[in-house]
């Protein structure tokens, strides 16, 4: 079954959802939005999933569905949640982790480097 990229995120201004948009643009990759603040539901996922309302959270899903595809990783006690790979989810990605995420699951040709 084919994968797709579901990114949650809000209504009000975030800086990780615009470099997330702006990489996902850049490189052509196709994604679907799902703003949590229009779906109470989807907001309890976040929650569950982060801990918080952290966005954007981004998960690799099968076609048509907005959840991960597979088990993720827990949630890291020993560190920020701010790009950590959880396997197909990471949350509050820079650039670098984005791209590399992206690389490991097969959207990118090529890891980041600059």
């Amino acid at each position: 079954m084919a994968k797709e990229i579901v990114m949650y995120l809000r209504s009000s201004y975030c800086a990780g959802v615009t470099l997330a948009r702006d990489l996902m643009t850049r490189y052509q990759i196709p994604y679907r939005e799902i703003n949590i603040d229009n779906d109470p539901t989807m907001a309890a996922r976040v929650k569950a999933w982060t801990h918080n309302y952290s966005v954007p959270t981004i998960v690799i899903a099968n076609a048509g569905q907005d959840i991960p595809y597979t088990d993720f990783l827990p949630r890291p006690t020993h560190r920020t949640i701010k790009g950590y790979d959880r396997g197909p989810m990471i949350t509050e990605p820079n650039n670098r982790d984005l791209e590399n995420w992206l690389y490991k699951h097969g959207f990118l040709d090529k890891p980041y480097k600059r």
